[in-house]
């Protein structure tokens, strides 16, 4: 009988997975996954999995309900088909940045999203770079929580040397920007942001840019207006060459097309999420696909 784990790959991040896959060499799974006519997803597992340590790679973004739902069903296909354990690989997990109940009559739809998984039966979950670290406290589960900093401050050494300092564009992701200082060896500056109104934001830069050469680092980028406002600022601090680094490319809106104007020379993401667009010749990818790969073997 064959037990040696087998590979799933959700719709959301197929490139991915591939990857994974032949740093395995293995091949994916083999599961029918479409749509009926009035849109629900319909999935049918074709190899054995009985008995057998089964992985399933999903990125929750772009789609995150449709792929939420997805992830869901072929979970269910899964432990139905007696399958010995069930990890969901989610590079980007989706809904992580709703993590606490900051006002009246709002959900916490992170808490929610690891109530589902478990409920629907993963057995572990690898991710990276939640946008809060309280989240893994809201699984039951095994959680492999991976980070992506050592990845990006490799090839950020390779763009911009070693002469340079760490930059965190706002208050959360200071805790990102301390770990690739410690990595590069660097200083560590911090911007403040304080909001002055619905449409404005006070930015104070915490530290000396002078002369330096910046790298701006985050979990991830979204609309881009954070990362956009703190490469200005570093400008405007006289800061030389300024570049950065996150682990999520969400890229939503005009974001691409903002960062292309910005003051940003070089952007570093990782492949945690599919980008449909073409993407600038400024924006360069690094895959985690080695990562995983380390990640599904430790628990094999």
């Amino acid at each position: 009988m064959n037990k040696q784990p087998i590979l799933f790959a959700g719709s959301s991040h197929v490139d991915l997975a591939k990857k994974v896959s032949n740093q395995l060499q293995i091949d994916l799974g083999r599961m029918q996954l479409n749509e009926f006519p009035d849109g629900e997803t319909n999935v049918q597992i074709l190899d054995d999995v009985r008995d057998r340590h089964v992985f399933i790679l999903q990125s929750i973004a772009g789609k995150p309900n449709h792929y939420l739902c997805e992830l869901l069903i072929i979970i269910d296909a899964l432990k139905r088909s007696s399958a010995k354990s069930i990890t969901a690989i989610i590079p980007y997990l989706g809904y992580c940045r709703q993590d606490r109940k900051n006002k009246p009559g709002v959900p916490i739809t992170a808490k929610l999203v690891a109530n589902i998984l478990t409920s629907a039966g993963i057995t572990n979950l690898i991710t990276f770079d939640l946008h809060s670290d309280q989240v893994e406290g809201f699984y039951e589960t095994r959680v492999d929580h991976l980070n992506c900093q050592k990845l990006l401050c490799e090839k950020a050494r390779s763009v911009i040397g070693d002469d340079f300092i760490v930059v965190a564009p706002d208050i959360g992701s200071i805790k990102i920007a301390e770990r690739m200082a410690k990595i590069l060896n660097s200083g560590l500056v911090v911007i403040k942001k304080e909001r002055l109104n619905s449409f404005d934001v006070n930015m104070t830069l915490i530290g000396n840019v002078q002369d330096k050469n910046v790298l701006i680092v985050d979990d991830l980028c979204s609309t881009a207006g954070t990362l956009v406002a703190a490469a200005k600022l570093c400008r405007q601090q006289g800061a030389k060459k300024i570049i950065a680094a996150i682990t999520h490319g969400l890229f939503t809106g005009d974001a691409l097309k903002n960062i292309e104007s910005s003051d940003l020379e070089y952007l570093l993401i990782t492949d945690t999420i599919a980008i449909s667009n073409p993407l600038p010749k400024s924006i360069k990818t690094v895959s985690v696909d080695a990562m995983i790969a380390d990640a599904i073997q430790t628990i094999c």
